[in-house]
């Protein structure tokens, strides 16, 4: 998979990531020095890099095999109920959620497991829930080239549910539309049926 990584990110050696965990810990007024908290900068990191991998990743690199032979099919494709996990970017806060993508393809489909990982890979980075729903909408626009692309998360931020206002039960929807489905609200409607959204109490 093509690597990844912005223009303004610097490298950080293993050692000072580990530190800095390091740090946070004796400014929460914990000593890291003691016996259970030895190895949690070591475990602290591993879990950055498996939390923030999308950024190695280029997602449009996931949807260029694409399949021609599909009889004609035009009509709708949606994968509903994608499960990801995210970081808030402005608290650092695990955000859990679900996404459902749709598009009308034009000549060729992708593999549905394809569209799972472009949600992953944006999703493990720091986030907010607008600017995700956003990025997935437009990679698969942009590779794909279908008439229409639909992107509509469901999440909980526990930036808000364990901190702040302590509103557990809250969830957020954002959506983006492309092409047809922005521009035709007969597909926008099926789309939103097909995931259950419209007319959801």
């Amino acid at each position: 998979m093509k690597k990844q990584r912005t223009a303004a990110a610097p490298r950080v050696s293993r050692r000072a990531a580990e530190n800095a965990v390091r740090t946070l810990l004796r400014w929460a007024g914990e000593d890291p020095k003691r016996e259970g908290l030895r190895d949690t900068p070591k475990r602290v990191v591993d879990a950055y890099g498996d939390w923030f991998s999308g950024y190695a990743i280029d997602p449009a690199a996931y949807l260029r095999r694409t399949f021609e032979e599909v009889a004609g099919y035009d009509e709708l494709i949606v994968l509903r109920n994608i499960e990801f996990e995210s970081h808030c970017e402005h608290h650092m806060a695990p955000i859990i959620g679900r996404a459902h993508v749709g598009y009308l393809p034009t000549n060729k489909i992708v593999g549905i497991s394809k569209l799972a990982r472009v949600v992953d890979s944006y999703g493990r980075r720091f986030q907010v829930q607008e600017k995700l729903t956003a990025e997935i909408a437009r990679c698969i626009s942009d590779v794909l080239k279908p008439r229409g692309v639909g992107v509509v998360i469901e999440a909980v931020h526990q930036c808000m549910t364990t901190r702040g206002v302590h509103k557990a039960r809250v969830s957020m929807v954002t959506s983006k539309m492309l092409g047809v489905f922005r521009d035709d609200a007969r597909t926008r409607a099926e789309f939103l049926r097909f995931i259950e959204i419209e007319g959801r109490t």
